[in-house]
């Protein structure tokens, strides 16, 4: 990146905690640690991270629910959850929270590092892809994409979207009645590699499906085709 990214790690175990910090410097990280969920909330909110790697267990507020509040108050910075929980369920619960990738403790450097330079590539080419966009702003139903400010406003008003569902909409809305497989969606907006799962697309598609889908229950934009994958429907687009 072109400037030091400033990451906020989130973590109540020193030991932990110091190993991120040292292996994230370097990489040329400017590392913040805290260890309490309320106060790492709080410097979320009124600073800039390019990145929070956030353990799920922390005295103060948990971290699927400190996850939860700044998805709720629109900061939409990549978080990294880091669990010791290594179920399939709370690995979905963790993403459908808004965390955008996690790791399960105990675990390997390596593996954690290649996980956040590929956050940052990912982040890298987001901005490469703004700075030089000729895209058209997109319309669909009452919606409007514009690709160069990457903003989505529903009847003139913003729709916050995290970086990947801006990428999936993107995506399905750039190409109407296209199907693409999961594992598709995978190389395309995450990225090949990474370790990234499957049902990450869908916990990714049932997030953005809530925000823009009148009953996401029943959805009619973005449609699931069983067997699969998923297709935008063309007859909303214009």
């Amino acid at each position: 990146m072109a400037n030091r990214p400033r990451i906020l790690v989130v973590e109540d175990a020193e030991e932990i905690a110091q190993l991120l910090k040292t292996n994230l410097g370097e990489i040329g990280a400017e590392v913040t640690v805290v260890a309490d969920g309320r106060q790492a909330l709080s410097m979320a909110q009124s600073a800039h991270y390019d990145l929070i790697v956030l353990d799920l267990m922390l005295p103060g507020l948990g971290g699927l629910d400190l996850c939860r509040a700044l998805r709720n108050a629109g900061r939409q910075m990549p978080i990294l959850m880091l669990t010791a929980k290594s179920s399939e369920l709370d690995r979905v619960v963790g993403l459908e929270s808004g965390a955008d990738d996690y790791v399960i403790k105990p675990f390997s450097v390596p593996e954690l590092m290649a996980r956040v330079r590929a956050i940052f590539r990912r982040m890298e080419l987001s901005r490469a892809q703004k700075a030089n966009a000729h895209h058209e702003p997109l319309r669909f139903a009452e919606f409007l994409i514009d690709p160069v400010a990457r903003e989505v406003l529903r009847d003139g008003k913003p729709v916050a979207l995290t970086s990947k569902e801006f990428d999936l909409l993107f995506l399905f809305a750039s190409n109407p009645g296209r199907v693409y497989t999961r594992r598709q969606l995978l190389d395309f907006v995450w990225g090949s590699g990474g370790g990234v799962y499957e049902h990450t697309v869908n916990s990714h598609i049932n997030r953005l499906r809530a925000k823009i889908e009148a009953d996401p229950a029943h959805p009619i934009l973005i449609e699931t085709v069983w067997g699969v994958g998923y297709r935008f429907n063309r007859h909303f687009v214009a």
